[in-house]
């Protein structure tokens, strides 16, 4: 991938969301970021002043949070400044790195997160790095560190918070693109039919294939893309259901599953699109564990909670010894439907 393109502010084409790297190599090699060590990546802009194009989260420090659509980072320090993850002296706004990110907040630039696998266990992938998309720096500031120096002293940190942009934003795979563009070419092409008087809407003939084209790019939310996360888990279990071990197969040979996320995506559960948050099944279970007729307990073992006729799930849920399920993302799915009411009545 490496020579494909320059690297820039945003999006580097042909690296969509969720991809994954065997190292920071090669993520370097791939434009993501400017550096084999450091955390923040720079880049000069236009007028010779350097910003910030890209994060690695890995590890990093004790003050640091990932919530996924929401990052507390910390700056960075020479290497003779901290130990480990804790500091031993206060962090410089003039240091370059922190200068750079700074200036990206101010200027209202964008920033691509690569999550490594030292980062919050929620997210990370064991012995990988992955690409998770765009986000905007929302506020720059110095805050005092969790721990003191060795003589006591507080220990000032240059503090960034990041928040992640909206799914509409983030980067559209080519078919998407192509679908994209015939949305547009629908919208501009009606918009001169009724300019021109082309197209008499007062009797409703046209009234609803008005509202379509108005969806335009911002609404071309990944409706072709198989995520890649999601197919990853799918191809590790060969497509088997987690729940009740059923593989469907088609009269072309091809498997079918289907990527279920255990914390629902979007609001107002905002549950993050990663490996450790999704599982492999069938259909019928994937319905059955979105209407919370199936939850998972504190051991793993699977819960039926509203009953059906075929097929008996497994008495735990199978884990294949690369796929790494957080139990927060379980505990979650089954909090939420325990206080539900009973998905039989539903």
């Amino acid at each position: 991938m490496t020579g494909m393109n320059k690297r820039r502010i945003g999006h580097i084409d042909g690296v969509v969301p969720g991809s994954v790297f065997a190292s920071r190599l090669e993520a370097k090699y791939a434009n993501l970021h400017a550096d084999n060590m450091r955390g923040i990546s720079r880049l000069k802009g236009q007028d010779g002043v350097y910003v910030a194009d890209a994060i690695v989260l890995n590890g990093g420090y004790e003050d640091d949070e990932d919530e996924w659509y929401r990052i507390l980072y910390t700056g960075a320090s020479p290497d003779v400044d901290k130990a480990g993850k804790k500091l031993l002296r206060s962090q410089s706004w003039d240091y370059r790195d922190n200068a750079a990110l700074k200036l990206s907040y101010e200027r209202g630039l964008d920033i691509r997160i690569i999550r490594g696998p030292k980062g919050d266990q929620r997210y990370s992938l064991p012995d990988q790095y992955r690409y998770d998309g765009l986000y905007r720096v929302t506020a720059a500031r110095t805050a005092i560190s969790k721990s003191p120096a060795p003589d006591g002293s507080p220990i000032e940190i240059c503090q960034f918070e990041l928040e992640r942009l909206p799914d509409e934003k983030q980067e559209l795979t080519q078919a998407e693109r192509d679908i994209t563009a015939v949305l547009v070419q629908q919208e501009e092409r009606l918009q001169e039919e009724l300019e021109d008087g082309l197209v008499d809407d007062e009797e409703g003939e046209f009234s609803d294939a008005e509202k379509l084209p108005r969806t335009r790019a911002v609404s071309v939310q990944r409706i072709v893309r198989d995520a890649a996360a999601a197919r990853r888990i799918k191809d590790l279990y060969e497509h088997e259901c987690q729940i009740c071990g059923t593989r469907i197969v088609g009269p072309d040979a091809k498997p079918y599953s289907e990527g279920a996320h255990i914390r629902p995506l979007g609001k107002p559960h905002s549950g993050p699109d990663v490996e450790r948050n999704i599982l492999c099944l069938c259909p019928n279970c994937h319905v059955r564990f979105d209407m919370g007729a199936i939850v998972i307990d504190e051991d793993w073992s699977i819960v039926v909670r509203a009953g059906q006729f075929g097929d008996a799930v497994r008495s735990k849920l199978k884990m294949h010894r690369k796929h790494r399920v957080h139990e927060d993302y379980v505990r979650y799915h089954r909090d939420w439907w325990q206080g539900a009411s009973d998905p039989s009545q539903s």
